[in-house]
């Protein structure tokens, strides 16, 4: 049964009936090589490019490839879960899909909502790291006066050079999926060979006395740690007085850099344009999962043996991050710092791409069951959702031109990690649910791996600081009012449900 209210579930049967649906019908043209470049291309970007040295200035010192390790730990065990949900509801809409057919439509709208905190704020917050590598190579060729962001006064920035890279963005998500993909392999074989580079010219560069303490001293709250809601909640809940360095340190960096990580589950909401995806989701997402962490962990060892800690942490005076460029400039090597800044740029670029991928493939799901507006769900004669693409990209655009990026990544980080535990849990439930559905790929222990992906997410949520667990909780909150607002009386399943509505109508015209 479907259930009543805000617990009634949708049907797997159902998910799937729902994509030949006129006027809303996605092109399956993606193999598991274009979901594996979506994958990386999303993954090797902002974290790798300026969490790295941030993280190990700022929480963990040279610790911070164990940082990553316990990141890709957690996205490891979440990713099984998710691989064998997309293989049994090869549907868009990823988590949010999973979560309508296990804990019923609110808990859908809770994750739907969830995500688009995860997915708009996050290309936002690259796309500002985007613009801020532009001013850097800018200046490379102009001077120190080329800048990305106009002060207006009173507070009030123009970032243009986030508003131009969303803009073209869109324009190229709009043309459709597989020129996306496309362009995304060219951009992130170049990125790639960066992050390469970084690697074995830096190696040369290593002095291993920076490795030692391996993890500093923590620091108190008269030595500059972070304290009060800026601290973790963990160490607030434990009676640390700071999240940097230290254990608590290094738990923090792990909340942190699993920003980095962020991404490879956008494979899973693509699901519906993939000609196999029962066996091409699982393999995108798990190639792209073990190409990335490889990278980190790498990049991460060369970064801290390169430079002292010390030397990475964020200004105090402007409050200015270090990134693997800086490594690159404190041995006197600034030609290869240019490059890095160079190949940042590049890189981002597929980041900003495939989150709002990510976003719009939501959106036009949370529209076709009418939890949003239906007409967001019409796609174009290309196959592509270009309504819900346009709103998405003006959403981003106004966010990354107008507003600050502080924070921003321990946002994204709340409401992903939130997801995977629900995800994780899920698979459980469905699991006891319908045991008759066909699984192509199934997780051997899930009844043990599932539930350790839970703690472990709980874990690294408990370690984010407390200004964002505030702002989570407020962000929540507002989706719940605009369920009940809008959601709950517009949708399809409900009307089903009480007989209005007996098959889903085209998705109107305007």
């Amino acid at each position: 049964m479907p259930g009543t209210g805000l617990w009634r579930t949708k049907s797997i049967e159902q998910s799937i009936r729902d994509t030949d649906e006129p006027g809303s019908r996605l092109r399956r043209n993606l193999s598991a090589w274009d979901l594996t470049v979506f994958g990386v291309a999303v993954v090797v970007g902002a974290g790798i490019f300026t969490l790295t040295a941030r993280t190990a200035g700022d929480y963990a010192g040279p610790s911070v490839p164990v940082a990553f390790v316990m990141a890709a730990i957690a996205c490891g065990l979440a990713a099984l879960c998710y691989a064998e949900f997309a293989s049994t509801v090869p549907v868009a809409g990823s988590a949010y899909t999973f979560s309508y057919a296990t804990f019923g439509e609110f808990v859908a709208w809770i994750i739907g909502w969830d995500l688009i905190l995860e997915l708009a704020v996050g290309a936002a917050a690259v796309s500002k790291g985007w613009s801020a590598y532009l001013q850097t190579v800018l200046g490379y060729l102009f001077g120190d006066d080329a800048k990305t962001v106009i002060d207006l006064g009173g507070g009030f920035q123009i970032d243009w050079g986030a508003l131009i890279v969303v803009l073209a963005l869109i324009t190229l998500l709009v043309l459709g999926t597989k020129l996306s993909s496309r362009f995304s392999m060219v951009v992130t074989g170049i990125k790639v060979a960066v992050v390469l580079f970084v690697i074995v010219f830096g190696f040369f560069y290593i002095k291993s006395a920076n490795y030692t303490p391996f993890i500093p001293p923590g620091k108190t709250a008269g030595g500059g740690g972070e304290t009060g809601v800026d601290a973790s909640l963990f160490s607030v809940l434990a009676g640390g007085s700071s999240s940097s360095f230290g254990v608590f340190g290094l738990l923090a960096a792990a909340s942190v850099v699993f920003f980095a990580f962020i991404g490879f589950d956008i494979v899973a909401t693509t699901a519906e344009e993939t000609r196999n995806p029962q066996k091409s989701v699982p393999r995108g997402i798990f190639g792209s999962l073990a190409i990335v962490t490889v990278l980190y962990v790498a990049v991460s060892l060369v970064v801290v043996g390169m430079t002292p800690y010390t030397d990475l942490a964020t200004s105090a005076g402007d409050g200015s991050h270090k990134t693997l460029a800086t490594a690159f400039s404190a041995n006197g090597v600034n030609w290869a710092a240019n490059l890095i800044s160079v190949g940042a740029l590049i890189g981002l670029t597929t980041v900003v791409m495939v989150l709002m991928l990510g976003q719009i493939r939501i959106i036009f799901a949370m529209s076709r069951d009418g939890l949003m507006p239906r007409s967001l769900a019409k796609t174009s004669e290309r196959g592509t959702p270009k309504r819900a693409t346009i709103v998405v990209g003006t959403l981003v655009a106004v966010g990354a031109t107008f507003f600050p990026a502080e924070k921003l990544e321990e946002m994204v980080n709340v409401g992903t990690l939130f997801a995977f535990i629900l995800v994780s849990a899920g698979v459980l439930v469905l699991r006891r649910t319908r045991p008759d559905l066909p699984r192509v790929f199934k997780v051997k222990g899930v009844w043990v791996i599932a539930p350790v992906a839970i703690l472990i997410c709980l874990w690294l949520m408990l370690n984010l600081t407390v200004l964002t667990w505030l702002r989570f909780i407020v962000w929540m909150a507002v989706g719940v009012v605009v369920y009940f607002a809008y959601g709950r009386r517009n949708s399809l399943l409900g009307k089903r449900v009480s007989g209005e509505q007996a098959v889903p109508a085209e998705v109107p015209e305007s």
